[in-house]
């Protein structure tokens, strides 16, 4: 009880400071080494029985150097017409010197918001302030009604803002910012007779929870927020940052049945005889039921364009029917995913759609944090296998490994819990560099090698040819050399007969070639890296982009792929050699790589092995030490000059 009242006294304490005189707050605010400060934000939220909400936001914004009133210049806001209404409705300057200047709402223009792939109608309100000084403050005072999710169009009144999942509230409220926050205050009134679950993440906050009326009032405060010290190739913000998440929905099978209802009802995934025909037109050659989901995952992925245009009735959560996708051909994940479905089903399988969220984590509250529609399908041993027609275009993987450690939820008749995507093994991600050279007299480095890869290093390899012409791809293949070694002479590529056919088998390249001048020749001493160590194909693996120069990390990090990286090579070196210095060898064990390179060297000849197995896509702060002592071994090894001994 007596917390309860400290709580009640801090909110009165908040809710007195908002209200009191602007000017004295602008004056005695600052936060040393930032160029804007959020004075205060904040947020009064008033959901109704239908799910609609009603938002007021007021916030304070302080200058506090040049750059940060050029930031200032304009105040940008976007929404989604379909299912958000904005309008500001008060914004006054206060300048240093204590007079204010309220801009004209009229000034404020609605405009398309920029676009890129997917073209569905968002806008931007901004708000043309002007020419600020240090010390100056921006106060702007907003209306909202609605939610930031598409779902289908209605022009009935408010009905088009009431949320997909009707009578139920939900929002996610991030208690950081680019700039510093002094105060922020959320507050959300929701009927009594509603259940409601929240948590905070990443941090503290006061709250409260207090009666008013037939409502409850839930507030939230936070002070004195800075903002994320980002890490190099760190989780993303929302994962880290402190939140508020809170839902009126009980749990995620809630979520899930929902899902799975409002689609059957719309009738996403009726099938039509001229996608039947299609159907059995890809499936002829089948033989199995891998056979059979490959082909259509396959199929799908790549004669479906990603390109999302607004198509009215069934944006959102609400996945277009089969027959606008197989006749346009060209949608977003959603069409993608629904197109498989309606597909799937076809041919007899129980398929249904998923979502998840691609690039961050999705928490246990309820509440939508989805960005992303994938399919699943059923098998006959009774296990669901999730597909990802979006993301396996030219890959030959049904689900993207770059999406391993992912949260999803599917949408079945029976409901389902928030799962998680496995971890794929190195191994299934292989590339493997073998080669073999000799060093001429003359200092040119003559040899060939011979490049395999799998799953997403398949993938990343066989782009060469995927995204570029074919009378290109031999080219392709001595660009990327070239961006190793400009001198480098390619006297052979061999590449698949028909490298756009990813299905035959994992890509293939072999390489002839030699480099003048490649090798320090002298009477007493020869001085080279091997080729194949010298980190050819770095594109291809992903570790190799990473700056080690940060010896400890705070916050998880994340890679492009689990992989397996083998490289070897023979190098015939001239006779009469005996070594003076080769790099040591290195071996690293850990929670996130493991790592071995040696160097062996037999009469003339020398050999090189480096094998580095990074063991999944997210990692975990303690992860990192393993992980970045194979980055340095690796580097070192294509680094580090062999040095020989001429007798």
């Amino acid at each position: 009880m007596k917390r309860l009242f400290l709580s009640f006294l801090l909110c009165f304490f908040i809710y007195s400071l908002v209200a009191q005189d602007v000017k004295s707050l602008l004056k005695s605010a600052d936060y040393p080494g930032y160029d804007l400060l959020t004075v205060f934000d904040s947020t009064y939220t008033d959901m109704q029985e239908s799910g609609l909400s009603y938002v007021n936001n007021r916030t304070l914004y302080k200058v506090l150097t040049n750059y940060g009133a050029k930031r200032l210049a304009v105040v940008k806001f976007d929404y989604d017409p379909l299912s958000a209404f904005i309008e500001v409705r008060e914004v006054i300057i206060h300048r240093k010197d204590g007079t204010s200047e309220p801009i004209d709402i009229q000034l404020v223009q609605d405009y398309p918001a920029p676009a890129r792939m997917i073209y569905w109608g968002a806008r931007q309100k901004q708000i043309p302030i002007g020419r600020l000084e240090p010390g100056d403050g921006v106060e702007v005072r907003m209306f909202r009604k609605g939610f930031t999710y598409a779902l289908l169009y209605s022009e009935e009144d408010d009905s088009k803002y009431i949320p997909p999942m009707k009578g139920h509230f939900y929002d996610i409220v991030r208690f950081f910012d680019q700039n510093p926050i002094k105060l922020k205050y959320y507050e959300v009134l929701i009927p009594e007779n509603k259940t409601v679950q929240y948590k905070f993440y990443n941090g503290n906050v006061d709250s409260l929870i207090q009666k008013q009326g037939e409502k409850i009032k839930y507030a939230f405060t936070g002070k004195d927020l800075t903002p994320i010290r980002r890490e190099p190739r760190m989780v993303d913000n929302d994962d880290v940052g402190p939140k508020l998440l809170i839902s009126t929905s009980p749990d995620w099978e809630a979520k899930s049945t929902w899902f799975y209802g409002v689609n059957e009802d719309y009738g996403s995934f009726d099938s039509y005889p001229e996608l039947d025909k299609k159907v059995a037109e890809i499936l002829k050659n089948a033989k199995t039921e891998e056979d059979s989901i490959s082909l259509l995952t396959h199929w799908v992925a790549d004669n479906m364009r990603y390109s999302g245009i607004s198509m009215g009735e069934g944006e959102g959560f609400t996945l277009h029917n089969a027959k606008m996708n197989f006749t346009d051909r060209c949608g977003v994940c959603k069409d993608k995913a629904s197109l498989l479905i309606a597909m799937l089903r076809a041919a007899g399988f129980d398929s249904y759609a998923a979502m998840t969220m691609a690039g961050s984590r999705i928490d246990r509250i309820p509440a939508d944090q989805f960005n992303h529609s994938i399919t699943v399908v059923k098998r006959r041993n009774g296990e669901y296998q999730l597909l990802d027609p979006t993301w396996v275009p030219f890959v030959r993987e049904l689900w993207s490994s770059r999406e391993q450690q992912q949260n999803y939820l599917m949408g079945l008749p029976e409901g389902a819990d928030l799962m998680e995507t496995p971890i794929s093994a190195p191994e299934n991600h292989y590339l493997k560099i073998n080669g073999k050279s000799e060093i001429l007299p003359n200092g040119t480095l003559k040899g060939e090698f011979t490049l395999e890869a799998e799953g997403q290093s398949d993938a990343s390899v066989r782009s060469m040819f995927t995204r570029n012409f074919k009378d290109t791809w031999h080219n392709a293949v001595e660009r990327e050399l070239k961006s190793t070694h400009p001198l480098i002479e390619v006297e052979e590529v061999i590449i698949p007969e028909n490298p756009v056919d990813y299905m035959s088998g994992p890509v293939k390249i072999s390489v002839k070639y030699s480099i003048p001048n490649y090798v320090i020749v002298s009477n007493e001493e020869i001085i080279f890296v091997p080729f194949i160590a010298s980190n050819i194909f770095r594109n291809s693996q992903y570790h190799l982009s990473f700056d080690t120069g940060l010896e400890k990390r705070t916050n998880s990090f994340t890679s492009g792929c689990s992989q397996l990286v083998e490289l070897n090579e023979e190098i015939i070196l001239p006779k009469n050699c005996e070594k003076i210095s080769l790099p040591e060898n290195e071996k690293v064990e850990g929670s996130g790589a493991d790592y071995e390179g040696n160097y062996l060297l037999e009469g003339n000849v020398l050999k090189m092995k480096q094998i580095a197995k990074l063991k999944k896509r997210r990692y975990e702060p303690e992860d990192w030490e393993s992980f970045r002592k194979t980055v340095i071994a690796q580097k070192k090894f294509a680094s580090e000059r062999v040095i020989l001994k001429v007798l």
